[in-house]
């Protein structure tokens, strides 16, 4: 749709948008003072517009019209965002700045907005002082402090051999610790923990305090010591994101056990084969999860993935609904013997920062999901990301719809308990008005979302009526995301900015992202996060100049702070640097991704390079997709899975291309709903067929692989010719 620049703009045209005649006219007399002030299409044009005029009571038609029309002929990239200095100066980051900039940049320090692109560089360049600095400044407490901040190399080693670096060597730490411990960031009586269930949305919402949290994550660990597990045992958590989850979450690592994150939506052949991966000992588990007025089983899937002891948490809180295994546990079973202990302090076991914490699962090129543990260190990086790029701080409510079972689970608990903020969990399904009304009613601060849940909002309206002004900012990750939805989404709060977060959970936090301290534009990043150095490689594995636009693969410097050195499962060196080119003697580290680097700087993502592709904020192989779709009719002669962007952009759709024995006789709409059925109960309820695409045959190389990279071309140019 094309639109008319701002003083092209009439009192006729706001009307047809469904305004009154009387209010167009206010509406266009308050437009046409700006652009007397400001302009007719300059970044400080719309960022009077957006203080001054638009709200969510507004059309958002009405909000695209004065978007397009203010940088009608601006160019790629405009500014949804600039930040405000005084603003800036009191993030953390400006505080740090004004404190420090000149001892980190010398006389080129200017200010926070304009230096912040020099710090980063700073961080990168000086990891050593980077990360001393914010570790000091988060108040992190090691039992034994690291002898240094990194060596490149063990002793006697290769800089080859250990291309990550060694980080903090020689210390201890807890990192559940550190979430629990009183300092200058809080008090005994902060609220930690913000949550309401679902159906109760008229009842005030529910706080826990830091006190009480304490003697909940104390007790449970008593009761861990008393199932008499060697120490480092893997103890597996499959449950919804609840309080009773994050406390069992935090407890298992205060003990000095290791946590597997396992999603509550899979199916009983994917917990079996994490169990399986990780060793697990024990497993916690719900009976049912509740959603409205449905109920989903999930004890009876973890029996089903023949699981060791489970320890089982009533739904509802009124007893287990269904008969236990003779050796599980029930939730009050595992407490009786340590109820006496309640309230007393559990000494925190410090283990080396390089001991295990959490094994993560991400799906790889083969059958079986790729095992990626999380040190001791890796939970710094996830704070650490939250304190400088999403600002979060003591005062600060942290609402991120996700789960254990995925790295922005984990990332939530530390980036908020780390940083002296509260976390906000909503029991139920974030896509409904239930929600929206709970991010008004605790006051959400910072909001994090994925792009096909701010979907589901534009689409249903879900956030109608519901006052998002307490939001400083949104986090965005897990899928590409789409201009007009994140204009509406940042027209919910008023204009706060989103942040986009792109990173993976072998990296424990992001690669690139946003700042408080820069623009942001819609749909793009707009710098590497810190002590991150990116690399987009040419047609020939060579890196693009630095600050020069381009296109593909996304290559990473290796030096980053509680990034996986090991994987469980598979050869880590193979999976991420080998065959990978050289920079300034450091071998790079292998994304996946293809990135654009655009004439004005910020970064776009264009989905993965390899067979692997996203769903939902989901990375998953195209293999394990056409494992089971192959499977499903006997007409299939093959087929390729496909992670393929809608016309307008944002998250991957997933798309079959199936070559028939017998084209004739195919019912492309049956199949597709074949399709989903296996992939729902086989893999995951959460993944879809968006459509089957017919082919003679499939394209592929000289030695018979399927070119899924030139399919995926194919069908994003059918996608665009025909608006799908």
């Amino acid at each position: 749709m094309a639109y008319k620049s701002l003083s092209s703009i009439t009192v006729s045209d706001i009307e047809s948008l469904g305004i009154s005649r009387e209010a167009a006219a206010s509406l266009h007399q308050l437009i046409s003072e700006i652009i007397c002030t400001h302009g007719d299409g300059s970044p400080a044009t719309w960022q009077n517009i957006t203080r001054s005029i638009l709200n969510p009571q507004l059309p958002f038609s009405f909000h695209q019209m004065l978007y397009y029309g203010c940088f009608n002929d601006y160019g790629p990239d405009p500014p949804a965002w600039i930040p405000d200095p005084d603003i800036a100066a009191s993030t953390n980051v400006g505080q740090l700045l004004d404190r420090k900039g000149k001892a980190f940049l010398g006389s080129a320090y200017k200010d926070p907005i304009t230096s912040f692109s020099d710090f980063q560089k700073f961080s990168v360049s000086n990891p050593e002082v980077y990360w001393k600095t914010v570790l000091d400044e988060m108040n992190l407490s090691f039992s034994k402090p690291p002898q240094c901040i990194l060596h490149e190399s063990l002793p006697g080693e290769s800089p080859l051999s250990y291309p990550g670096g060694q980080w903090l060597p020689g210390a201890s730490i807890n990192p559940a610790e550190n979430c629990l411990n009183l300092n200058a960031k809080r008090s005994l009586n902060d609220t930690v923990i913000i949550w309401r269930d679902e159906l109760h949305d008229d009842l005030p919402v529910q706080r826990m305090t830091l006190k009480i949290l304490r003697e909940e994550v104390w007790l449970v660990a008593y009761a861990l010591e008393a199932l008499g597990l060697e120490k480092g045992s893997a103890i597996a958590i499959d449950m919804p994101m609840n309080v009773k989850s994050v406390v069992i979450y935090l407890a298992i690592v205060l003990a000095g056990y290791v946590v597997v994150s396992i999603a509550d939506s899979f199916a009983a052949r994917e917990i079996s084969s994490r169990l399986k991966i990780s060793n697990s000992k024990v497993i916690f588990t719900q009976d049912l999860i509740i959603r409205g007025s449905k109920s989903f089983p999930l004890y009876s899937r973890v029996v089903d993935a023949q699981s060791p002891m489970a320890v089982v948490i009533p739904t509802k809180g009124s007893g287990v609904s269904m008969k236990l295994r003779n050796n599980d546990l029930s939730w009050d079973d595992f407490l009786e013997g340590v109820n006496n202990l309640r309230g007393k302090e559990f000494i925190a076991v410090e283990i080396p920062v390089e001991t295990f914490t959490n094994i993560l699962f991400s799906s790889g090129t083969t059958s079986d999901p790729k095992a990626i543990p999380w040190t001791n260190i890796s939970p710094l990086k996830a704070a650490a990301d939250a304190w400088c790029h999403l600002d979060i701080r003591r005062g600060d409510v942290v609402s991120w719809p996700t789960n254990l079972g995925w790295m922005m689970g984990p990332w939530l608990v530390y980036a908020s308990f780390i940083n002296g903020a509260s976390m906000a969990l909503y029991n139920g399904s974030p896509l409904g008005s239930g929600f929206a009304k709970f991010v008004q009613d605790a006051k959400v601060t910072m909001l994090g979302v994925i792009p096909s849940l701010v979907r589901s909002w534009k689409s249903a309206n879900s956030t109608s009526c519901y006052d998002w002004s307490a939001i400083r900012c949104f986090g965005s990750t897990g899928e590409a995301s789409n201009v007009d939805e994140y204009l509406w989404l940042m027209g919910r709060a008023h204009y706060k900015p989103i942040i986009e977060y792109c990173g993976g959970t072998e990296i424990a936090g992001g690669f690139v992202t946003g700042s408080l301290l820069q623009a942001q534009s819609l749909a793009a990043f707009s710098t590497p996060a810190m002590c991150c150095n990116l690399f987009i490689l040419d047609d020939h594995g060579h890196p693009i100049p630095e600050n020069v636009p381009g296109i593909g693969e996304l290559a990473l410097g290796p030096l980053m702070l509680g990034a996986s050195n090991t994987l469980l499962n598979a050869d880590h060196y193979s999976v991420y640097f080998k065959g990978m080119p050289l920079w300034n003697g450091k071998v790079l580290r292998r994304h996946g991704d293809v990135f654009e680097r655009t004439t004005k700087g910020y970064y776009h993502a264009h989905g993965r390079a390899d067979d692997t592709m996203n769903l939902g904020g989901i990375k998953v192989s195209s293999v394990e997709i056409e494992r089971i779709c192959s499977g499903v009719d006997n007409n299939i002669l093959e087929l390729a899975a496909i992670g393929v962007p809608p016309s307008g952009g944002g998250p991957e759709q997933l798309v079959v291309a199936v070559v028939f024995r017998h084209s004739d006789t195919a019912d492309l709409q049956q199949l597709r709903m074949s399709f989903n059925s296996a992939l729902q109960k086989k893999l995951n309820p959460l993944f879809k067929v968006s459509r089957v695409e017919p082919l003679p045959s499939l394209p592929r190389t000289a030695s018979n692989k399927v070119m899924r990279r030139v399919l995926r071309q194919q069908l994003t140019e059918l996608n665009q010719s025909s608006k799908i």
